[in-house]
């Protein structure tokens, strides 16, 4: 087997590794490539590796024949506090047996850290020169993901009319433990040409691939369309196809400039969730675009800006208010009826809105290293009341701030580093099961990535 057959072995590899999860802004990450993500993810006008595509398709063009493989450690740090509560009652008339009762979050002051705080997020990317003007390429990467696994603690629960007694089992919402675990994973084959001396394009052909799990959340079944497939049904999987399209242009001498847009990816049902996510399972992958500048400095240095909007608000298991609930789900013993219930058509979800982030960026080049520092900042997705919820999905960072550099082994070769560091973020809202009590999210995260890039 020729050392190209071998390479082109890798993706296929890393297809079938465990997958893992991540969050960075919202629940996208801040940059693929090692270089971009020591410039805190910028680079949509000046692409520095096979990773290009991920940001932006019409950089892989000026990658010439190379390939990237490279790996990143990434360390979420993710908690819940309750305070407040049990407030005993019930939603509707005093023991209407049709209708649940509210529940509290432990039992008025509790704090519980989510486990599996390391993941590995594996990257490979692949150029191959047509000839001088265009190449096609092929680049794996994660996009973003989310996981949670909170185990201990307890709920207060109202069994059945309120003036039954209330009971307490272990869990964050007393099922034991609770959390998920969402990932995805994208295979990009793209073409890129030169469309005169400075500028390029670029279009990505992308097969999408998610992997999802819930657990601990069967005391919510009394509001699910479809309680039999909303928890505790291992890991479902979902695919899609989408595309990606770039172009970059140096303006002026020094100055460049480019743009990348990805409209929504329509993915297949999670079936084993369909009482869990609006629309009977439904999850896309929402558009998302970014553009930027990239300007020289001096006879070494770069500085790169750019501006990312991610339409969560695109999908409705994300973006959907918990409130969908209370005012279009009638909630029962053995599950809900309406539009507003979980997995209904217009389910409640996370209520997330649109991010819109700003990536700021310096790399300069010495001998034989080039050196970066980066900071970007957004805000964060999730409204206060939509907390509760949340506890599964806590993606509430806003603040990135990186270092890296890349170091030339050889003419051919070179070795690059990145490290992240996002502060600690919180948000803190009512519960809409307990209005006595307040429920605080907080996140903070690191991240370090090593790759190695060959140009052939």
């Amino acid at each position: 087997m020729t050392i190209r057959s071998k390479f082109l072995l890798v993706p296929v590899v890393l297809l079938g590794l465990p997958m893992t999860a991540w969050a960075t802004n919202g629940y996208f990450t801040h940059g693929v490539s090692t270089a971009e993500k020591g410039l805190a993810g910028a680079g949509v006008a000046y692409s520095q590796d096979t990773l290009a595509a991920a940001n932006n398709p019409a950089g892989m063009v000026w990658q010439g024949a190379s390939y990237d493989i490279g790996a990143a450690v990434f360390a979420p740090m993710r908690s819940y506090t309750s305070t407040d509560g049990p407030s005993p009652g019930c939603f509707g008339p005093p023991n209407d047996p049709t209708t649940p009762c509210p529940f509290s979050i432990g039992d008025g002051d509790t704090s519980i850290d989510s486990d599996n705080d390391a993941f590995l997020i594996p990257q490979f990317g692949y150029n191959w020169v047509i000839d001088p003007n265009r190449t096609i390429g092929i680049s794996v990467y994660g996009n973003g993901g989310m996981n949670t696994e909170y185990k201990g603690g307890e709920a207060t629960l109202y069994p059945m009319g309120s003036f039954a007694p209330p009971v307490t089992p272990d869990g964050t919402f007393g099922d034991g433990t609770a959390g998920v675990d969402l990932a995805q994973l994208f295979l990009s084959t793209t073409y890129s040409a030169r469309a005169g001396s400075n500028t390029s394009w670029g279009i990505s052909a992308i097969v999408a691939y998610q992997r999802f799990e819930a657990r601990g959340l069967d005391n919510f079944k009394g509001f699910s369309a479809d309680p039999d497939n909303l928890t505790n049904n291992d890991h479902d999987t979902s695919t899609g196809i989408g595309i990606r399209l770039g172009i970059q242009s140096e303006v002026s001498p020094g100055i460049r400039i480019g743009a990348a847009y990805q409209p929504k990816i329509d993915m297949s049902e999670f079936d084993d969730y369909a009482g869990l996510f609006a629309d009977d399972g439904d999850f896309d992958i929402p558009s998302n675009f970014t553009v930027g500048l990239t300007v020289d400095v001096g006879a070494s240095g770069m500085i790169f800006l750019d501006y990312q909007q991610i339409n969560y608000e695109d999908i409705d298991a994300v973006s959907n208010s918990i409130d969908n609930l209370f005012t279009s789900c009638a909630p029962g013993a053995t599950g809900g009826t309406g539009d507003g219930c979980l997995g209904g058509s217009d389910g409640a979800g996370f209520g997330w809105e649109d991010m819109q982030i700003v990536k700021l960026g310096y790399q300069w080049k010495s001998v034989k290293n080039t050196w970066r520092v980066g900071y970007s900042t957004t805000d964060q997705p999730i409204p206060e009341e939509e907390t509760v919820f949340n506890i599964l999905a806590p993606g509430v960072v806003e603040d990135h701030f990186t270092f890296g550099f890349t170091r030339e082994l050889d003419v051919k070769s070179a070795i690059n580093f990145a490290a992240m560091y996002a502060p600690s973020v919180s948000v803190k809202g009512t519960s809409p099961f307990d209005p006595a009590q307040e429920v605080e999210l907080e996140m903070d995260q690191y991240e370090l990535a090593f790759s190695y890039n060959r140009r052939l």
